[in-house]
């Protein structure tokens, strides 16, 4: 092995992951030009073409150019089942294969986050304006939306009358039409906003590390694999990585001020795990020197389950027919060549839906149930669709009360970690999944779906009780891609925190986590945007530090966003 190691105190600040919110980091910390950045990412540069395709994603989820290639344990929630578990690894992250939809959450959810920090600035109220200053939204900007911003958020490019006759079919179960889910209250059926700008997908490395990427003080190095964080003393203040699979290179890379892990909410717990941070029973099985015990490192994982319930119809062209000919081909291939239009430009959902999954119940005071409504078919993600005309109603339980874990079962920085999402293992989370179904078949069952005489195909019309529709939760379910919770915020008292309110992990020096894993509970809703607000808060509090420290004078967020380089 050759070692070659970056000079001690190159870099100020060492970023590890390009995903989401890696990408805004190394762009709003180089913005000040009296610091140095490295920032480093296990996978390549996002210049494969299906990335920037929006009905790409078929060709980037399962593909190693671009996946890490995860799958979960034996679910038992999901009648003993594995999963594909797709994460991104490129540049971008999972923005560069996730399904473009632009979507904060409800307001309830941020004010939860600032009752367990005990820190109002993670309040609904305090993170509006920081939502709002990285997004271009093309309807300008309002009391609920910015313009100017890097994170462009248009609307889809095309409608099908099948989503239509759904769209009207919701408003007659009695859910109200909406043009907006992020004013803090997503009740309502309407079409999704998405990352794309002009029927392209608008992932994070564009909007954030590209105009930054002639800055000289910021450093990107890809296909390089972390192996573990470095420590002098009591201060973390390195990462040690590989350049290639043979491990026949390896780097060390040094930072003046801070380590920040923003590996994703699988990779991170990963990484804390294989440097000696988790639960040090479980460290010193593997091997592992315990630096902290950190009891939370990898527990709490949250994620939202999808039950694709699929219908067929007749009377009405989808995707499934659309796409089955070479004439359809050509016809999808032309549209996009010649307009950036049409099934190529469309996210894998369109039509969106938040309501109650009863009615019935007082305690339900907000929608825990989100809909992605599809024109298409298939048995299973990675199948061909299905050769006759259907759609797909995806009912997503919005706040599970199931927790899971990801945890290393080896020292090797390269094994993968395991999965355990523990879906459908409360009372709560199989009463709402049961009840989710029902609601499906009512909004189905409404009149202005009647005239393409509805066929249940999945689960099937032949469960009906509680317990049978349970059993169908668990043989339809899936991930919707939504992991969070694995290193989440909480006070220092907290048994389960990982990090504190500023995203400082408890008790260590030098070493902060922002990326999805903080969350200490799911936003209702996509997790994407969240965690570029994340990252964006933590931008703040990173420079501030470093005020405070140096007396020097940050770089503002506003000026952040395109400060030049001199």
């Amino acid at each position: 092995m050759t070692d070659e190691t970056i000079p001690a105190g190159k870099f100020d600040y060492v970023i590890v992951g390009a995903g989401t919110a890696g990408c805004l980091l190394a762009n709003r910390l180089s913005a000040d030009r009296e610091v140095t950045v490295l920032l480093v990412e296990a996978g390549g540069k996002d210049d494969y073409p299906w990335i920037h395709v929006p009905v790409g994603y078929l060709y980037c989820i399962g593909n190693p150019r671009t996946d890490w290639l995860y799958r979960t344990c034996a679910e038992p929630g999901l009648n003993g089942r594995t999963l594909s578990y797709p994460r991104g690894r490129v540049l971008g992250g999972s923005s560069s294969i996730n399904g473009m939809i632009y979507m904060r959450g409800q307001r309830e959810d941020y004010d939860e986050w600032a009752r367990v920090t005990g820190d109002s600035s993670w309040s609904w109220d305090a993170v509006l304006p920081v939502f709002k200053r990285s997004e271009d939204h093309h309807g300008g900007a309002n009391e609920w939306h910015g313009a100017g911003g890097p994170w462009r958020v248009e609307k889809q490019r095309l409608k099908w009358k099948v989503l239509e006759a759904f769209h009207e079919a919701a408003q007659q179960t009695g859910i109200p039409a909406t043009e907006d889910f992020n004013r803090g209250d997503n009740a309502g059926v309407g079409y999704f906003e998405v990352n794309q700008k002009r029927g392209v997908r608008w992932n994070a490395s564009k909007a954030f590390l590209r105009p930054a990427l002639s800055r000289p003080n910021l450093t990107v190095v890809t296909n390089a694999h972390v192996r573990r964080l470095v420590m002098e003393g009591t201060r973390y203040t390195g990462i040690e990585y590989w350049r290639d699979k043979l491990e026949a290179r390896r780097f060390v890379a040094r930072a003046r001020c801070e380590v920040i892990v923003a590996a994703g909410a699988v990779n991170s717990p990963q990484l804390l795990e294989l440097s000696g941070i988790g639960n040090g029973a479980r460290l010193q099985r593997l091997g592992i020197e315990v630096v902290r015990d950190l009891r939370g490192v990898g527990e709490n994982l949250q994620d939202h389950l999808q039950l694709r319930m699929a219908y067929r119809v007749e009377g009405v062209r989808t995707l499934n027919t659309l796409s089955a000919h070479w004439w359809g081909k050509l016809w999808i291939a032309a549209q996009y060549a010649l307009s950036r239009s049409g099934p190529m430009s469309m996210s894998p959902s369109q039509l969106g839906a938040f309501a109650k999954s009863s009615t019935d119940d007082e305690s339900i005071t907000r929608p825990d149930i989100e809909y992605h409504v599809q024109p298409l078919s298939l048995d299973r993600f990675g199948e061909p669709l299905h050769r006759f005309n259907a759609f797909t109603a995806s009912a997503c339980p919005l706040r599970p009360t199931s927790r899971g874990s990801i945890h290393i079962e080896s020292p090797d920085a390269h094994a993968p970690p395991t999965i355990a999402p523990n879906y459908l293992s409360t009372d709560y989370d199989r009463h709402v999944a049961a009840n989710a179904l029902r609601l499906t078949r009512r909004i189905v069952a409404s009149p202005a779906l009647e005239r393409y005489a509805p066929t249940e195909l999945l689960p099937g019309i032949e469960f009906q009780t509680e317990d049978e529709l349970v059993k169908a939760a668990g043989a339809i379910g899936t991930t919707i891609f939504h992991p969070v919770g694995t290193c989440r915020m909480g006070t220092a008292d907290d048994p389960g925190a990982v990090v504190d309110a500023r995203l400082a992990v408890i008790g260590m020096e030098g070493l902060r986590v922002v990326d999805a894993s903080v969350m200490p509970t799911i936003t209702s809703g996509n997790t994407n945007s969240p965690t570029l607000m994340i990252a964006e808060r933590a931008s703040e509090m990173i420079r501030a530090d470093r005020l405070a420290r140096t007396g020097t004078v940050a770089v503002s967020a506003r000026d952040a966003i395109s400060a030049p380089i001199t």
